[in-house]
Formats: C-alpha cells, structure tokens, sequence
C-alpha cells in the first residue's frame, strides 16, 4: 500500500506567545472551533524542518513523534527513501507572522520580487501591480525565479500560471513539485500587447517583427497584415531590447507598453492582440507560508495522486462537493518519473494507465473545519497530498466588497420608499 501523507509546516509552541511570533501549528492548535487540532513537537520540527503526517480518520489531534511507513511494509529500501525525502526538505524556515506580514508594508517597499524575464516583462508588471513599490529582480528561466528566492537573494517570485487565451503554463506546475516555495497571493492582469518600433518608424516600414512565441501567435491577424517576417525570442520584453539595442528601422517589437518607456520606443500600434480580453493570472510565492484566517475570503491550492480504482477521480472531487466546498480550478499533469501503471485486467494480464499529479484550487481558508475534514477525508483515495498555499481570494474579496454595496444600496432604496 502507498504512503499517504501531507506535509504540515509549523513552527515551535515554544515561543513567547504573542501575535507576532505564533506560526501556523500555533494557530491551529489554539483555534476552539477547529475540531482537528494539530500538536507539533519542537523537536521533530528542529530536526525535520518540515512534519509529514498521515491525517487519521478517527483522531482528534496529530501525532508526529515518528515518521510513518507504507502499512505492511518491512522494506528498508522504503524508509531510507522517506527519511531522504524528509532530508531534501530540510530545511524549512518558519511561517510567515503578523509582525512579518505588516512590516513589509502594503506597498511592497521592502520586498525584492523575482521574476522571469527582462525589464519591462508582463511579469515585472504584475509584481510592481501587488507591490508598487518593490524591487524587481529579472531572472532568465522560471528555474533561476525559485532559486532566488531559495536563497534568499529574493523575498517573494511571481510566476505566470495561466491565461485566458492560451490555458496553463504547464512548466510551472511541474515546477512546484521540485522546489519547496509556498503560494502566499495571486495577481491578475490585463495583457495588452503593443507594436513597438524605434521613433519615427511607420508601421510600413516594418520587415520583421520580434517577441515571444506565444505572443507572435497571439497576434497573428496583425501580423498577416503587416505581412512581416515572426523572429522568436525568449520574452516579449527582451524582444523590445533588442529591437532598441539594434537600432533597425525595419524591426519591431511586440511587448508591453512598459517596455516601450523602458527602451526609448515608439508605440506603433496598441492593443493588437486577436482577443482583446486577455487576463493572465499570476502565483506570488514565498519561503514561508502565511497565517491563514476566516475573516476574509481564502483560496487553497494542492497537489495530490490517486490510488488506482474505478470513480475514484470522482471520489476525490466530492470532499469538496460534500462539504460546499467550491472548486475554482482543477489542472492533471502526467507522473513524469512514473508515467504509466500496469494494472492486472484478468485478460490479457495487464493494462497500462497513465499516473497523474492533480492540481486543485478550492475556495476555503485551512483554517476553516471543512476544508480540514475534506482534506482528511481525500487522503482515502490520495497516495500523496501536499498543500501549496492558503492565500487571500482577491476575486472572492472584490466580489463580496460589490455584494456589499449592492445591499446597502437596495436597503437606502428600501428606506427611500
């Protein structure tokens, strides 16, 4: 039988207990309404760094005094692979406090964002959009994002997760599984594509045109047109860079208006995109993990696998059906080490199934006794279940802000009449 098991970072009860410095075990274990109370032990945690339990159906509290092994297993092989899982955790810093969360202020202008791309990247943007006065660090691959913030060169990352035109951005979800950076927020943004050109330049004039691949694809109506030649580049802003650095009257750029003003170019056209409604949604991540509340709105995301069976997909999706639980977004990628499944059919003496890791996004707070109860239930039918991050909805927040005036607004028209 598989290991189930769901890593719950925490920190020592035995800290001064102000509001400044209680982590999340602390925060668990002290809430009275919580009918799951999670106890940690300092020293497992100290040595450990992170607690990886196995959430019991009929217990009121955690035990974390050893590690546990696959039910009816002997193997060495497979403890030695589980206390060296445990060791490429190590280790984990402490979550976020309150003190942590308000120093910072809520401009951001303490915090250093790392990001992928050039100056001027749709990236960059969402970060200075969540914190308008942060310190922007420009990565070239998604791999060096984390790393920065691994190493604490970084306080926070922002990454591109998924678009309304193009879906996911695959590479980040696999991305999650090899790194131990927590989701702390998320950002949404307009993506408005501009044809850049250096002062002076027609639109004529252009040969040729630079930026990402998916960008050039996402203009294409434009760009037939113009009937110009598409040049790949790594990112849209490093496209309008080169196009400046280069000094060619016949070469554009595709990037952001931001890029424009960064590198001295001419706006040639805005707004050129096929679909003018483009919203890019962006994940913040940080070392730490947040306090998680119930005053206000909360999103959950984790990443799981199924043991094998018939429904079991639907099982494991109605926890959450079952405790009104809503569902916000559900993303499969294959099991690359282990892509395939042989299953005895009673035939032909096996069948291969495809072995996913599955994403969700649902919107509770841990905090809340119902998305307790639903994760300790889904670990029925998981294998393995890891919690991303508990982090404030900002849709979810907006919208209750909205239903908010729209009532007080039908009551002043109550009381007028």
């Amino acid at each position: 039988m598989s290991l189930k098991v769901v890593p719950i970072c925490g920190v020592s009860t035995t800290y001064p207990h102000s509001h400044s410095q209680l982590g999340i075990s602390y925060f668990f274990q002290n809430n009275h309404k919580n009918p799951l109370k999670f106890r940690v032990n300092s020293a497992t945690f100290r040595k450990l760094g992170c607690l990886t339990v196995k959430l019991g159906q009929s217990k009121s509290h955690l035990e974390d005094s050893k590690l546990l092994r696959p039910s009816g297993s002997n193997s060495r092989n497979d403890a030695t692979q589980i206390i060296k899982f445990h060791k490429d955790l190590n280790p984990l810093p402490k979550p976020l406090s309150i003190t942590d969360l308000v120093s910072n202020g809520s401009d951001g202008s303490k915090v250093r964002v790392a990001y992928k791309g050039a100056p001027g990247a749709y990236s960059e943007i969402a970060a200075l959009k969540a914190y308008p006065k942060c310190e922007t660090v420009p990565c070239e691959e998604f791999e060096s994002v984390f790393k920065q913030v691994e190493l604490s060169l970084a306080d926070k990352a922002i990454l591109p997760i998924e678009s309304s035109v193009s879906g996911s951005v695959h590479q980040n979800y696999d991305m999650f599984l090899h790194h131990r950076l927590h989701i702390v927020g998320e950002v949404q943004l307009n993506i408005d594509h501009c044809l850049l050109g250096l002062p002076g330049v027609q639109m004529e004039e252009l040969l040729c045109v630079l930026s990402h691949p998916q960008v050039l694809d996402r203009c294409k109506i434009m760009l037939n047109k113009l009937d110009v030649d598409k040049i790949n580049t790594k990112d849209s802003a490093g496209a309008a860079r080169i196009v400046a650095s280069k000094g060619s009257r016949e070469t554009g750029a595709i990037a952001s208006s931001r890029a424009a003003e960064i590198y001295g170019l001419e706006i040639l056209s805005k707004k050129i995109e096929d679909y003018s409604d483009n919203i890019a949604r962006f994940l913040i991540l940080a070392r730490e993990p947040i306090i998680p509340g119930t005053n206000k709105p909360n999103k959950t995301s984790i990443v799981f696998t199924l043991e094998e069976g018939p429904g079991v997909l639907f099982k494991a999706l109605a926890v959450f059906s079952l405790r009104d639980i809503n569902l916000s977004k559900i993303e499969s990628r294959p099991q690359k080490n282990h892509p395939l499944r042989i299953v005895d059919d009673g035939n032909n003496g096996g069948a291969k199934y495809f072995d996913y890791f599955f994403y969700i996004d649902f919107e509770a707070s841990m905090a809340e006794p119902r998305a307790q109860y639903a994760l300790s239930h889904l670990q029925d039918f998981s294998c393995f279940l890891r919690i991303l991050g508990c982090y404030p909805d900002r849709f979810l927040n907006i919208n209750a802000k909205l239903q908010e005036k729209h009532r007080q607004w039908i009551l002043q028209k109550e009381e007028r009449l």
